[in-house]
């Protein structure tokens, strides 16, 4: 902001007094006036009804959906019938909206996403049956074209990572989108116990719906024991980085290899909260040791800046597997960061 060190009667002059609530950088004033009001307050993080991300409430009835003018849809998909060890997720949207104080500045990438652009949290999916896996599923795609026919773009919070194949049947609907897919697992496993329809399945589901395209997605992260299941990723084409490579390519490596595989098209984005290692994530159904730090999920995702996004997801917190808030907190960040990519996708710019 400055060359030289200002004097301490500059300092006194500029920030003093009558100045001492003012701020007059460009981009630290552009914020600063749009969440601080005439009175010189601001909204308390712990107030009101709690939201995703402190987004506004903006209920829908799903008879008769009305999104206003919003441009995304921040939505709950509480529903853990697909997980294939411990069961919690379902109450990860609950969490994450207990959760104060997540932005509104995200400073990397000089965006304030819940101003810049018009966001609302609408609730969780109504679905017909707590026990019924199938159903849920056909639910979550009917709520997410739901938000589709309406133009907005939808941000959703699960729930397993089941719920990306019915989000992605909506997504593509149209054609098939890519995908950039950070997780400790590929999820792309076949039948097991009888259902195609777990959370170890989700994107070879997609594929073979014709819904993604696997020539245009890269997984991010992958590691532990169960790489034996993952035969689809490689046969399909996906491009797979596994956890062990981070520390050689590099995260800039990972983030121009991403932007290569998935280039200016419509790509989604899916982030299971079990890519980053669980010292940082404990309160997950399935964590593997070894994943990611929080510094390296978000350097990732800024690098991630003007890609064609269409949507995204945080998946897989499970809460009550971690006795702090970590993995909620950590969670709703990377929740923030994936809304703040949103601020420069073409979709959203163009739309």
């Amino acid at each position: 902001m400055a060359d030289r060190k200002p004097t301490l009667d500059e300092l006194r002059k500029r920030f003093d007094g009558e100045n001492s609530g003012r701020i007059t950088h460009p981009p630290f004033k552009r914020v600063a006036e749009m969440v601080f009001n005439k009175a010189g307050t601001r909204a308390m993080p712990w107030s009101g009804v709690p939201t995703l991300l402190n987004a506004k409430h903006h209920p829908v009835d799903h008879s008769a959906p009305d999104f206003g003018d919003l441009q995304v849809a921040l939505t709950g998909l509480p529903m853990d019938l697909g997980v294939t060890n411990r069961p919690g997720a379902r109450f990860g949207p609950r969490a994450l909206r207990e959760i104060e104080r997540i932005g509104p500045y995200e400073h990397v990438l000089d965006c304030a996403p819940l101003y810049d652009l018009r966001v609302g949290d609408i609730g969780d999916v109504p679905f017909v049956s707590r026990y019924d896996l199938e159903q849920s599923h056909r639910d979550i795609e009917a709520h997410i074209n739901r938000i589709m026919d309406a133009g907005v773009v939808p941000l959703s919070v699960g729930g397993d990572h089941s719920v990306t194949h019915p989000i992605l049947r909506a997504v593509g609907r149209d054609g098939p989108v890519g995908l950039i897919h950070i997780d400790a697992h590929c999820d792309t496993m076949g039948i097991t116990d009888g259902t195609k329809f777990h959370h170890g399945g989700p994107m070879r589901n997609a594929v073979l719906d014709g819904v993604l395209d696997p020539a245009r997605t890269i997984q991010i992260g992958i590691r532990g024991s169960s790489e034996y299941l993952w035969e689809f990723s490689y046969a399909s084409g996906m491009t797979v980085i596994h956890a062990e490579e981070i520390e050689t390519l590099g995260i800039p490596e990972i983030i121009r290899r991403a932007r290569e595989v998935v280039g200016d098209g419509p790509t989604y984005l899916s982030f299971d909260i079990d890519s980053l290692d669980p010292a940082f994530a404990p309160g997950t159904g399935t964590p593997e040791i070894g994943g990611l730090t929080t510094r390296e999920a978000q350097a990732l995702l800024r690098g991630l800046k003007g890609l064609n996004f269409v949507g995204g997801d945080m998946v897989e917190v499970a809460p009550q597997y971690d006795a702090t808030t970590n993995t909620v907190q950590a969670g709703a960040t990377i929740l923030f960061e994936i809304l703040s990519l949103l601020v420069f996708s073409p979709r959203l710019r163009n739309g």
